[in-house]
């Protein structure tokens, strides 16, 4: 008797990959067999797509999707480069339904003219992946990830001889005048360079992975199994849409000036993403030290910040190292509650809040022992 094996998600990932190596043409059956671009589309694009425009389209929506589905795939980088593979191969024209490849000016305009029904088409798909992702592991799907990124754009400002330039004067002004010693040329290239580019205001100065960069920045969405479910690109769009976001002029720290401006953008992102996908309800939350605050904690476990009962049960975040006390008289334990100076085993007793007249809120504790 044979006995019977349990397939899981790992050997049929691991299967596909195979397959997608070694029979090309069996893994484009596959995808036809197994993927249902009519579940995928919304009835809006369709309507939009075939809209009466005086003449009939001759390349389907179907073709021109399944086409750019295969450009991912096999990780084609230019539109161009897609045309010559459907030019030189019958078995991927017939997949995607061409009667005739289109020229590039097609991919183009399809591309542009139908942005926002492709940005449908992505919520979409969150949604219908959602019973996946928890058919495979709900502990990991009920996880929900932020982060933050950017992607470099070709502008002046990030060819490498562009900060150069600027270090190299800085450096030579410092030892001019005596306090070379005692000079960051990095820290003052970071405040003397333009907050955006002067091609384009939307792509802004970041520091990002230790360099000086200049990029399209945007805000990504993840569970805990990897899988995406929402980008939000933080635009002038963006902004407008969220009039409470203020953002405030550079400092000296690059660092300080990225925690500062994604913990700004956190509770508007994850906003948009439960508004789009209502049946959504993530119950533990995982970022970086740049959301450890205590206003962040209350929005994102107390209250209805993001819809009737709707809020993180946990939140994993690791404890900002440039908030620790400067003192090394004084320790804080796990729970980020400072301990007695002469017993770090005893944490010190909350005793409420004061407000200066600055508007910063300083938190009050006293001795443990204290009845």
């Amino acid at each position: 008797m044979i006995p019977h094996k349990q397939l899981s998600f790992e050997d049929i990932s691991d299967n596909s990959q195979n397959i997608f190596e070694s029979d090309k043409p069996q893994f484009l059956s596959l995808l036809k067999n197994h993927i249902d671009l009519d579940s995928m589309i919304p009835i809006s694009f369709r309507n939009h797509f075939y809209a009466s425009t005086g003449r009939s389209r001759k390349y389907s929506l179907h073709a021109l999707l399944w086409a750019l589905i295969l450009q991912k795939i096999f990780s084609i980088p230019t539109d161009k480069l897609l045309l010559i593979f459907l030019s030189y191969s019958k078995p991927l024209r017939d997949f995607c339904g061409f009667s005739k490849v289109p020229d590039a000016s097609k991919i183009t305009r399809f591309k542009q003219d139908f942005k926002n029904d492709l940005q449908l088409v992505f919520e979409h798909l969150v949604n219908l992946t959602e019973p996946i992702c928890q058919s495979i592991d709900s502990s990991k799907a009920n996880m929900t990830i932020f982060d933050s990124s950017g992607i470099e754009a070709f502008v002046t400002e990030n060819n490498p001889k562009y900060a150069n330039r600027i270090i190299k004067q800085l450096k030579a002004y410092a030892k001019s005048h005596g306090f070379y010693e005692n000079f960051d040329p990095y820290k003052a290239a970071y405040g003397k360079m333009p907050s955006h580019s002067s091609a384009n205001s939307e792509i802004k100065q970041l520091y990002i992975n230790g360099h000086f960069c200049y990029v399209f920045k945007f805000g990504i969405v993840t569970n805990g199994l990897g899988i995406i479910r929402h980008i939000a690109f933080y635009n002038q769009d963006f902004m407008d849409s969220h009039p409470d976001i203020v953002v405030e002029k550079k400092s000296d720290s690059p660092d300080e000036d990225k925690s500062v401006h994604d913990a700004k953008l956190l509770i508007p992102t994850l906003k948009d993403f439960f508004q789009k996908h209502p049946l959504i309800n993530p119950k533990i939350f995982l970022g970086d030290a740049a959301f450890d605050s205590v206003k962040l904690y209350k929005e994102l476990l107390r209250g209805n910040t993001f819809g009737v009962n709707k809020h993180f049960s946990k939140a994993f975040i690791p404890l900002n190292s440039r908030s620790h006390l400067k003192t090394i008289d004084y320790t804080i334990n796990d729970d980020g509650i400072p301990c007695c100076p002469h017993d770090d085993t005893l944490p010190m007793k909350y005793e409420g809040i004061s407000k200066l007249a600055n508007g910063i809120i300083r938190y009050k504790f006293i001795c443990p022992k204290t009845k």
